[in-house]
C-alpha cells in the first residue's frame, strides 16, 4: 500500500513526519537486520541514514560501539517490551524502549525501538539552574576520541599499545589535530591512570622561568624565591608528564630536559642535590622534528631520547570517515553547553566534507559552537556557514549539492579532483605526488573517471 490515506497522508510524506521526529525509530525483523531507522540516529552514532539501514546489528554494537549495552538480544529472547538505559557512541544518555510484535505463533516479526535522549532539555530554560559548560576540545575527556575511520583506528591502537609501557612517546601533528587528547588516552590506558597527568605547554612558558616552572627551586635560589617550590615534575610523581609544543623548547632547556628524561632525575634551581623522578615523559610537536635536527634548531640526542615510540595523527582532512560523527558530537556537547538543539541540512553537511580543515578539529569544534550560538534556526544550512568555508568549496558545490546521499557527494568530489588534477598533471604519477596518495590508486581512479591512465 502506497498511501496511508485513512491518515490522510500520503506515504512519501508519512515517512518525512517520522524523520523529523525527536526520538529515534528502530525496526528490527526477527533477526537482527535493521530495516529502518529515522534521522534522529545520526545525534546519536555519527552515521548517516543510509549508513545505518541494514548495518549488521552486532557490527553496531562490537565494532562500533554506539551503545554500551545492547537490549535487542533480551527482546529476541523473552518476548516482551523492554527499557534500558544506555550511553551512545557520540556520549548522549539515552532510555531506550523496545517492543516485540509477535506472529500468530507467538514469534518475534518485528522489533520496535524508541529511543530517547535529553538533547532538548536545555531549551526549556529556567534561569536559576542554566549552567553553561564550555569545554575546550583540549581539554575532553579520554574517552572522547571520536572516530570511524581506518586511519584513527590505527592511530589509537598504537596508542593503546604504548599505553602500557613507561618509555617516552612523542606525539606528531598538525595544529589541532588531537595530539592532548591522545596523550591523555594513553595516560589513561596505562599503569599511572591513576596518577597526575600534567600538561606544559612548551610555547606558553617564559624561557628565563622554564627551568624554574619544570624541576622547582630552593628557597632563595632568585630574587623573589622566598621558599622552596616544587616544579611540574615534582607535581607528576608517579604519573605522566606532556610536553606539548616540545620543538618551541629553548635550546638551554633542551640539555637540562634530557639530562632529567636519560637519568630520570632532576636539580631544583639553586639546590647542589639531584630528585629523582617517577615519571613518564610524552611530547608533542606540530613542526617537522627532523627538520629541525637537521638545522640545529633541536637537539639529536633529545630527539632520540623522546622518540622511543612515535605515533603520527592524520589530520582531518585525511580522515573524512571522522568528519560527520564528530560533526555531531560538537552539536551534543554545544547543544547542551548552551541550551540550543540543531542540525545540520544535508547540504551544510557535504559542503563542510568539501572543505581542507586547516586547524584540523580544533576549528570544527569552534565553527559549531559558533553557528549553534549565533543560528536562530534549528537548521544549519550551506547560507549560515562561513564564507571561508563555502567560497573555498564553490568549484565542487554545483554537481555536489545534487548529489542524494554522502556518500554519492563524495564520490564527486572523488571524481573532480581526479578529473582536475589529471587534467593539470598528466600522469599517474603526478597525479599522486599531487593528492598525496599512492600511484596504483591513482591510476585505478583515473581509469574509472577519465577511462584513460599515463604512467
Amino acid at each position: 500500500m502506497n498511501k496511508t490515506e485513512h491518515f490522510g497522508l500520503d506515504f512519501e510524506t508519512f515517512a518525512k513526519l517520522i524523520d523529523n521526529l525527536h526520538d529515534e525509530i528502530i525496526i528490527y525483523d526477527n533477526n537482527y537486520r535493521m530495516l529502518y531507522v529515522n534521522k534522529a540516529c545520526e545525534r546519536h552514532y555519527g552515521f548517516s541514514q543510509q549508513e545505518m539501514i541494514n548495518m549488521p546489528f552486532w557490527d553496531v554494537v562490537e565494532k562500533h560501539n554506539s551503545w554500551d549495552r545492547p537490549i535487542l538480544p533480551l527482546v529476541y529472547e523473552k518476548k516482551i517490551p523492554v527499557k534500558q538505559k544506555q550511553k551512545t557512541y557520540l556520549g548522549l544518555e539515552v532510555l531506550t524502549i523496545a517492543v516485540p510484535l509477535l506472529d500468530e505463533n507467538r514469534d518475534v516479526k518485528y522489533v520496535l525501538l524508541s529511543i530517547r535522549d535529553n538533547f532538548h532539555e536545555g531549551r526549556i530554560l529556567d534561569p536559576e539552574k542554566l549552567v553553561y559548560d564550555q569545554e575546550d576540545p583540549a581539554s575532553a575527556r579520554p574517552e572522547d576520541l571520536i572516530y570511524h575511520s581506518k586511519l584513527m583506528e590505527q592511530t589509537v591502537n598504537a596508542a593503546r599499545k604504548v599505553g602500557s609501557i613507561s618509555a617516552p612517546c612523542l606525539l606528531l601533528g598538525e595544529s589541532g589535530c588531537g595530539k592532548s587528547l591522545l596523550a591523555k588516552f594513553i595516560h589513561a590506558n596505562g599503569k599511572r591512570a591513576d596518577k597526575p597527568f600534567i600538561v606544559v605547554n612548551c610555547a606558553a612558558i617564559p624561557q628565563e622561568l622554564f627551568e624554574s616552572e619544570l624541576f622547582g627551586h630552593v628557597e632563595g635560589a632568585f630574587s623573589g624565591a622566598t621558599k622552596s617550590r616544587g616544579g611540574l615534575f615534582a607535581k607528576a610523581e608517579g604519573g605522566t608528564l606532556f610536553l606539548d609544543e616540545i620543538s618551541e623548547l629553548p635550546l638551554p632547556m633542551q640539555a637540562k630536559l634530557l639530562y632529567a628524561v636519560q637519568e630520570l632525575e632532576y636539580r631544583p634551581v639553586g639546590s647542589s642535590s639531584t630528585v629523582k623522578a617517577d615519571v613518564r615523559i610524552l611530547a608533542a610537536s606540530n613542526r617537522n622534528m627532523d627538520r629541525m635536527v637537521e638545522s640545529g634548531a633541536f637537539r639529536q640526542d633529545l630527539y632520540f631520547r623522546l622518540n622511543v615510540f612515535d605515533i603520527i595523527i592524520p589530520p582531518l582532512r585525511d580522515r573524512l570517515d571522522d568528519l560527520i560523527p564528530l560533526l555531531h558530537f560538537f552539536l551534543n556537547r554545544y547543544g547542551k553547553a548552551h541550551g540550543k538543539g540543531k542540525r545540520f541540512s544535508s547540504n551544510a553537511q557535504k559542503v563542510l566534507c568539501l572543505y581542507s580543515w586547516p586547524g584540523n578539529i580544533r576549528e570544527l569544534a569552534h565553527l559549531v559552537e559558533r553557528l549553534v550560538v549565533t543560528v536562530e534556526d534549528d537548521i544549519i544550512n550551506v547560507d549560515h556557514l562561513p564564507s571561508s568555508i563555502y567560497e573555498t568549496t564553490c568549484n565542487y558545490l554545483s554537481p555536489i549539492l545534487g548529489a542524494g546521499s554522502l556518500d554519492e557527494a563524495m564520490q564527486a568530489v572523488e571524481r573532480q579532483l581526479i578529473i582536475d588534477a589529471y587534467a593539470e598533471h598528466g600522469s599517474s604519477r603526478k597525479v599522486a605526488v599531487a593528492l598525496k596518495i599512492s600511484q596504483s590508486r591513482a591510476s585505478r581512479l583515473i581509469r574509472t573517471y577519465t577511462h584513460t591512465t599515463k604512467p
